[in-house]
């Protein structure tokens, strides 16, 4: 039985999101609110974690998993960036969109990408996803919380619970989410490609 914790969208208590973050280094998966739709979560440190969420979404080995970062000062310890990446990136975050990125050393190998040595990387603009990264004082690997066998996703704590409380150990409820996914854009070539329009605006990458 996944344990709920109902933490306030706009404010989140410290006491709770220290519960929550303190699960996460006892390697539990959580689901938990972005700006964009809710996701699964994990410690980069977890043993279970990546495994668990690629079963629970049918997922193969190849899937790209992303490293949600508290602030732009932490996603640069992920990934390398040049001068108009930077510019660009910080230019748009927080925000709803997830950037393609050769993998530093920082990364453990088994989440980049086997031949590129890329990685998924994004800042989310909702209070209580921040809270726990903050607190957590490292990227939570993540993917978006969807269900394979559903044919829309879940967009509020109470729902989540009860479709995952046997494959998830937290339910996180800040609130309702949306279901669009993020903008991704892959600047792993050294210039800006849209590979998925999302809810974040494409237009200041095209």
């Amino acid at each position: 039985m996944a344990r709920y914790v109902d933490i306030h969208p706009q404010d989140p208590q410290p006491r709770l999101v220290a519960q929550v973050t303190e699960m996460l280094r006892d390697d539990a998966l959580i689901a938990y609110p972005t700006d964009s739709s809710y996701a699964f979560g994990c410690s980069l440190d977890s043993h279970t974690g990546a495994d668990r969420i690629r079963r629970i979404r049918h997922l193969n080995d190849k899937h790209h998993f992303t490293l949600v970062c508290a602030d732009f000062a932490q996603l640069g310890q992920f990934v390398r960036l040049d001068n108009s990446a930077f510019r660009a990136i910080k230019a748009s975050t927080p925000g709803a969109y997830t950037f393609i990125l050769p993998a530093t050393k920082e990364v453990p190998r088994r989440f980049a990408h086997e031949k590129k040595k890329t990685v998924g990387v994004r800042i989310p603009d909702h209070p209580v996803a921040l809270a726990l990264v903050r607190a957590l004082g490292a990227p939570l690997l993540s993917s978006t919380l969807i269900l394979p066998d559903s044919e829309t996703q879940p967009t509020d704590g109470w729902q989540i619970k009860e479709e995952l409380e046997h494959v998830v150990d937290v339910v996180v409820d800040g609130g309702d989410c949306g279901t669009e996914p993020t903008t991704v854009v892959d600047w792993s070539s050294g210039a800006p490609e849209v590979v998925r329009v999302g809810l974040g605006d494409p237009s200041r990458f095209e």
